[in-house]
């Protein structure tokens, strides 16, 4: 039987891809990863996963609100054999008394379109400064690290309506994947989205988590986040649109606005 967890790991995440693009976009040899508003922090036990293997000392912090998210993490951390390097917190990433709040990072991760969670500018600034002054703390020697989210935007970012896929699942299962869109407001850019899974068996389906997950974010736009960074102090922002990295490639980020697309998901980046 799988469940909310499993069934989202195997449709929306791909930790290889998102830790290759991470240390690419960085461009030297980042060690120390912080994943804010984490979920079950695939990325950071990827991080800590690879890190280990090469034996380069990489660490991951990982923080996140819900205590059921972060027990699922230790336990998919322990079964990886990931936990070595990875520190895993319950708290406010945006707090400075959350755990791990002061300690210096390489990188600096926000995925799963969770800067969404800050709907106020004011809220955004100040996750951005706490962000800006952690990343400083960390690699001077090769001018500072680097600060990473990703959003989405385009012609249909607030049209009301759903897309639904397929994907293997790791025992012969067919997931069937539901994104939709519920309510948006582009007059103050909050938006209401939810997933939900169906799991098929031998062409029946034998499973259903309809509200598996319901986000009330704010959609930032690329110029709003941009502006937000280069504000606090972020020199450089760009843009990446390719995520399917593999480790030691080479990345360019988006120059051209028609490059987007119509539609697209990007993953934004300033340098401290």
């Amino acid at each position: 039987m799988l469940d909310r967890f499993s069934c989202y790991e195997l449709c929306v995440q791909s930790p290889r891809h998102v830790v290759a693009l991470l240390r690419a976009v960085h461009g030297h040899e980042p060690v120390l990863l912080r994943e804010d508003f984490c979920g079950t922090a695939a990325v950071s036990r990827r991080w800590c996963a690879e890190g280990n293997k090469r034996d380069d000392g990489s660490r991951a912090n990982a923080i996140d609100l819900d205590p059921d998210v972060i027990s699922r993490a230790r336990q998919e951390a322990q079964r990886e054999q990931a936990s070595v390097g990875l520190a895993l917190h319950v708290g406010d990433a945006t707090s400075k008394d959350a755990p791990a709040a002061a300690a210096p990072a390489d990188v600096i991760f926000v995925g799963n379109f969770s800067i969404g969670y800050l709907h106020r500018r004011a809220e955004l600034m100040r996750y951005l400064r706490h962000s800006h002054a952690r990343l400083k703390k960390a690699n001077a020697g090769f001018g500072g690290g680097i600060f990473a989210c990703d959003i989405y935007g385009g012609a249909n970012a607030f049209r009301l309506g759903s897309v639904e896929r397929k994907h293997p699942g790791r025992a012969g299962e067919v997931i069937h994947y539901v994104w939709s869109h519920e309510r948006a407001d582009p007059m103050t850019g909050m938006v209401e989205n939810r997933i939900r899974f169906r799991v098929e068996r031998d062409g029946e389906i034998v499973q259903e988590i309809p509200d598996a997950f319901t986000y009330h974010w704010r959609l930032w736009s690329l110029a709003e986040l941009r502006e937000a960074m280069e504000e606090v102090g972020f020199s450089g922002v760009e843009v990446y649109k390719d995520a399917n990295v593999a480790p030691g490639q080479a990345v360019e980020p988006v120059t051209d606005p028609a490059d987007l697309g119509e539609d697209w998901v990007v993953l934004v980046v300033g340098r401290a």
